[in-house]
């Protein structure tokens, strides 16, 4: 196969650069740096039968544009940006390991939940403005957290959060009973969840059921000294009722990865002293890039074409 990345951050790393030419010598590497989509994108997929790709948008324009394409390598877990039905159509084979950034992704969260509820954004900016006090916070450890959405990366986060000692619940449209009494998970209603946790962390694909999945309605249902991660997808949350109850103190903190639009635009929410904000960074760590990386390489050779009812449908959010 004539393999193309499009991504720009395996593009750069010599280890998976070297592991992928040493299977596929001729492939081609984004070198430019560029985010590529549309015309960009297709220019550079041009003359490829293959390509390893991270959040460029695969729907029908770009494989009408390149019929020669025909397998995908997934670079990272995320689905909302690849037409699963349009591959399915064409017969064009995906290669996709669901859970491959899981431990990155829970890590950063603990780091999160632990940092806001110790007041650590809000204190580093007094220290830099030359202010000093002293801010009293909350412990992580005895605090109940509440999961939303509990595949791979929320069985993964709980056992970190049953080390502190937590209370986890979990909501999720899928049952995983076996999971939940192995770990002393509760499984309850979204509003429920919402009204009762000191950390509210989403897990979810972004797809037509879960967009805008906490809007203003349901973030009224949190405690005013409750927290809100999102280290999944912008798209779930109404930022702009968000933005509102942080202003007003009708929640304690929140720490979003990932946003509505990226990069973000809003300064004023931004600029929130009980806002943590870090650039879509959950499946950065070097563990996390090598496994992915070395996922899409291995996904060239296994990639089938993605059937209704399979573990990357489900994962889609389309079963």
């Amino acid at each position: 196969m004539k393999v193309a990345v499009a991504s720009r951050s395996f593009s750069k790393h010599p280890v998976l650069r070297a592991e992928l030419q040493a299977r596929f010598p001729d492939a081609t590497f984004n070198d430019a740096g560029k985010s590529l989509a549309g015309a960009e994108l297709v220019a550079f997929l041009q003359g490829h039968d293959a390509a390893v790709t991270a959040l460029e948008r695969l729907d029908d324009s770009l494989f009408d544009a390149l019929p020669e394409l025909t397998v995908i390598g997934k670079y990272g877990v995320g689905l909302d940006m690849v037409d699963l039905d349009a591959m399915r159509r064409r017969g064009i084979r995906l290669g996709w390991t669901g859970g491959v950034n899981r431990r990155s992704v829970s890590e950063l969260v603990i780091s999160m939940a632990i940092a806001l509820l110790r007041h650590v954004p809000q204190g580093n900016l007094e220290v830099r403005a030359s202010g000093w006090r002293q801010l009293q916070g909350r412990h992580l450890s005895g605090r109940c957290v509440g999961i939303i959405g509990c595949g791979h990366i929320g069985q993964d986060l709980t056992p970190l959060l049953k080390a502190f000692g937590c209370t986890v619940l979990a909501h999720d449209i899928r049952d995983f009973a076996d999971f939940y009494a192995a770990h002393g998970v509760e499984k309850v209603g979204l509003d429920d969840l919402l009204g009762r946790a000191d950390v509210v962390t989403l897990h979810l694909p972004l797809d037509s059921s879960t967009v805008n999945i906490l809007s203003a309605d349901k973030l009224a249902l949190m405690r005013s000294d409750a927290i809100l991660i999102n280290c999944a997808r912008g798209g779930l949350v109404d930022e702009a009722a968000l933005k509102t109850m942080l202003m007003t103190g009708k929640l304690a903190g929140a720490g979003l990865d990932v946003f509505n639009g990226e990069p973000p635009e809003d300064r004023e929410l931004l600029a929130l002293p009980n806002l943590l904000a870090t650039p879509h960074i959950g499946g950065s760590a070097e563990e996390a890039v090598l496994a992915m990386g070395r996922a899409a390489i291995a996904g060239l050779v296994q990639a089938v074409v993605p059937q209704p009812g399979s573990e990357v449908w489900r994962a889609a959010g389309l079963a």
